[in-house]
């Protein structure tokens, strides 16, 4: 070892700490599980979340003590004629298909099968009385702009919050929050709020940029809440670039995945598409299931939920007729041309936005994470490589003063990953025994 001085300074730089200071009442680290919109979209009989309080249990038994939900904010509280849907929004998923099944029955999220009715209103609160049972926080967020109305039989949800005009729509969403959470104040439930996100991913979403009037619609609502985290979450952050985020969120919840590898079979197979002539490729077609239906033999769900949702056609057919076993083998043979740069993308992201709240003075949030969108019954994700990823970006967030942490977008009730307990347990062991 050199004791020169190479110019690297003679004080220690490495951050102590979390990177902003978070409420007293709340956990000194958040374990999240995404439940995102399908603890009302999958609650169908037997399904993940028909019994909110076992499944609240459950959650909190392998260690989590925080969920991430879209709370549906427009639905119940947008003042936009809806109240009689959201006290009774029939459940179909994207329809049913003419071959056969559903649309999405084997793609993550969209394996709806729908056949119920559901009270939105009186599932939060439900959801926040199980919750408050058992030890679980909420981070409540929106998917409305980006998905959630495509899983209702009425496109009626759907076509109130699109009839607002763009630049409307992030005032809309401050105003809704703003009723919602005086709803939950009311109901008692006001401590049990970890975050308040205007949107999921507002650059993946159909909002203008944050700057075009979302981060005056964020600097309000905390204004009326200043006891409450509230910011907006962004599916891909300009980690070079962070300082060209807007000023005034109150918390840095970003997303931080490496696609890589998957990025790769993605573009091969050209299955992020639509309107692709000869869609699928002779790539897609080798990695299909013999008994896959051609693109027109499988149909389409109603022109106004591909309108409503940011996932493609093109992803809904080859999801669902992907063979997994030749998806993950491919994915695996490639992996490691891919596999230093992967950890390396994880571990430069997540230091981008651990070193972006510290500077706010804001508590840092990877809210999503860590590979990317795979189909329902691929485990790559979940498999060895996956975990051991997912293990880098935890290890790497808590090194760097990170507060809330998935163990992976995956790990919930409704993706197969949920039935590894002992990993999950775990990983949310380490997350609680960090000081």
């Amino acid at each position: 070892m050199t004791n020169r001085y190479l110019g690297s300074g003679t004080i220690d730089p490495t951050p102590r700490g979390l990177t902003g200071p978070t409420p007293d009442h709340l956990p000194a680290r958040l374990t999240i599980s995404l439940w995102d919109f399908s603890w009302y979209t999958r609650a169908e009989p037997g399904g993940p979340y028909a019994d909110l309080d076992a499944v609240c249990a459950e959650t909190a038994a392998l260690g989590y003590n925080t969920i991430r939900i879209c709370a549906a904010p427009l639905l119940l509280f947008g003042n936009l004629g809806l109240d009689g849907l959201a006290r009774s929004l029939e459940i179909e998923g994207l329809g049913a298909s003419p071959h056969g099944g559903y649309f999405g029955q084997r793609t993550r999220w969209y394996d709806v099968p729908g056949g119920y009715t559901v009270d939105v209103y009186e599932r939060l609160m439900e959801l926040f009385d199980a919750a408050a049972r058992h030890g679980l926080v909420v981070i409540l967020a929106s998917w409305e702009y980006q998905q959630s109305p495509s899983f209702a039989r009425s496109e009626e949800w759907f076509r109130a919050i699109d009839g607002v005009a763009l630049g409307d729509r992030y005032a809309l969403l401050a105003a809704a929050w703003d009723r919602l959470i005086t709803a939950l104040t009311t109901a008692g439930h006001r401590r049990r709020i970890a975050l308040v996100e205007l949107h999921n991913e507002v650059d993946f979403s159909i909002l203008p940029a944050l700057r075009d009037g979302g981060s005056t619609a964020v600097l309000q609502l905390r204004e009326r809440h200043p006891d409450l985290l509230i910011t907006a979450s962004y599916g891909k952050p300009p980690h070079l670039t962070m300082h060209e985020l807007p000023a005034g969120l109150g918390a840095a919840q970003f997303h931080v995945y490496s696609y890589g590898v998957l990025d790769a079979l993605q573009k091969r197979i050209d299955i992020r598409s639509e309107n692709t002539a000869g869609f699928p490729n002779p790539a897609l077609r080798a990695l299909l299931r013999p008994d896959a239906p051609t693109p027109a033999e499988y149909g389409r769900a109603a022109e106004w939920k591909y309108a409503a949702t940011v996932v493609t056609d093109q992803m809904v057919y080859g999801y669902d007729w992907i063979d997994p076993d030749a998806w993950d083998a491919w994915l695996y043979d490639e992996y490691g041309a891919y596999r230093e740069v992967m950890r390396r993308e994880i571990e430069s992201r997540v230091i981008a936005v651990a070193g972006w709240a510290r500077w706010q003075r804001v508590p840092a949030i990877i809210g999503e994470g860590w590979i990317g969108y795979t189909p329902l019954l691929g485990d790559f994700e979940e498999g060895p490589v996956g975990r051991g990823l997912a293990d880098h970006g935890i290890r790497t967030a808590l090194d760097h003063g990170v507060w809330g942490m998935v163990l992976g977008s995956n790990a919930a009730p409704h993706h197969p990953l949920w039935s590894n307990k002992a990993w999950q347990q775990q990983a949310n062991a380490l997350i609680h025994a960090h000081r």
